[in-house]
């Protein structure tokens, strides 16, 4: 098992920055890919980014690209994606994922959540 405990949301008004971040905590951290989702009321969850057990590769949703940045700590079991300016539509509730694959599907282990808004 591994758990998931997301902080660092809250309220930012548009073209401010938010950094969340997720501590792992049961089994091994870094033989894990990490990724966060994010699902908006009425929406389905999507990733919105992704990064690899040993840092090597990361990918991310296309809207935003160049605004948010993912990063991890393994000595730290840490995983945090740095966002940046923020726009309304990314207002949603973010969930750190654990997996040891790469599609959508073979993420296993889910946080509880944390709420973004963001006010235009």
């Amino acid at each position: 098992q591994v758990q998931l405990v997301e902080s660092g949301g809250g309220l930012v008004q548009a073209g401010g920055s938010l950094r969340l971040s997720c501590a792992a905590s049961g089994r091994t951290f870094s033989n894990y890919r990490m990724g966060w989702f994010r699902q908006a009321p009425g929406k389905e969850r999507e990733v919105v980014a992704s990064i690899s057990w040993n840092y090597i590769s990361s990918s991310y949703l296309e809207s935003v690209k160049g605004r948010f940045t993912i990063s991890r700590d393994n000595a730290k079991n840490t995983v945090y994606p740095q966002m940046n300016s923020l726009k309304p539509e990314d207002t949603a509730i973010y969930y750190c994922a654990a997996g040891l694959g790469s599609t959508t599907g073979s993420y296993t282990y889910w946080g509880q959540g944390t709420q973004v808004t963001v006010s235009s």
